[in-house]
């Protein structure tokens, strides 16, 4: 129950709020410091109340003090952990705020050409071949192919020059490796970041990258140097 009194001066009013003292803070009965009082209450009254000739076995006592304990501890580690992860996305957003208008490479396998820019990447290879070959597949499945000749394991940079090509729209990219090379290389392109959203619901940032579109933050695989102004 509270109660609002107003104390007036020369210009103005001012209303204050008086808690009343039958006012009480609620705290949650299922909490492990809660249950542990209302264990410890319970124990005192039992030790109070027990047969002086025939005692309680005190090592119960100790077990389900210990159990509590270990309770206690789980919880706190849970709120600890709660903490850390609340901490860790205020510093992503620190981190992505600074971002905008910086070249990154970023672990995409699609861009978006725009028939002028020139666009660059890498693909990492974990083994040499003798021949690898980028392919451009556009929305109705036509296939733009650039070879790259023989290389040895490690990054390959390639260069896109949407003009020359002929690339308008979003295309998805592929490797193509000697026969009998099974798995799929990692594939970066460059590009600098126009914003960076934080989503409503929590998660990853999420940055728009010219050229890519809209990527989660985590797919950034290098940091470059800032557009010049």
């Amino acid at each position: 129950m509270s109660s609002v009194s107003t104390v007036s001066g020369a210009d103005s009013s001012v209303s204050v709020v008086s808690a009343s003292t039958t006012d009480t803070a609620t705290t949650n009965a299922n909490s492990a410091d809660s249950l542990y009082n209302e264990f410890i209450t319970l124990m005192v009254a039992q030790v109070q109340n027990q047969d002086p000739l025939n005692p309680s076995d005190g090592t119960e006592y100790v077990s389900q003090l210990a159990q509590f304990a270990q309770v206690q501890s789980t919880e706190n580690m849970v709120t600890l952990l709660n903490n850390n992860a609340i901490m860790m996305d205020n510093l992503q957003v620190l981190t992505t705020a600074d971002l905008v208008g910086q070249q990154v490479a970023v672990r995409t396998d699609a861009i978006t050409a725009d028939g002028e820019s020139v666009y660059s990447g890498s693909i990492e290879l974990t083994a040499s071949s003798n021949t690898v070959t980028l392919e451009l597949v556009d929305e109705a499945g036509n296939v733009t192919s650039i070879p790259l000749g023989s290389q040895p394991a490690g990054n390959v940079d390639f260069s896109l020059d949407s003009a020359a090509l002929g690339l308008n729209g979003t295309y998805t990219l592929n490797v193509v490796l000697d026969e009998g090379q099974d798995y799929d290389p990692s594939i970066t392109v460059n590009g600098y970041v126009q914003t960076v959203s934080i989503p409503s619901t929590g998660g990853a940032s999420v940055v728009t990258i010219d050229g890519v579109g809209e990527v989660p933050f985590y797919e950034i695989a290098s940091f470059g140097q800032k557009a010049s102004s």
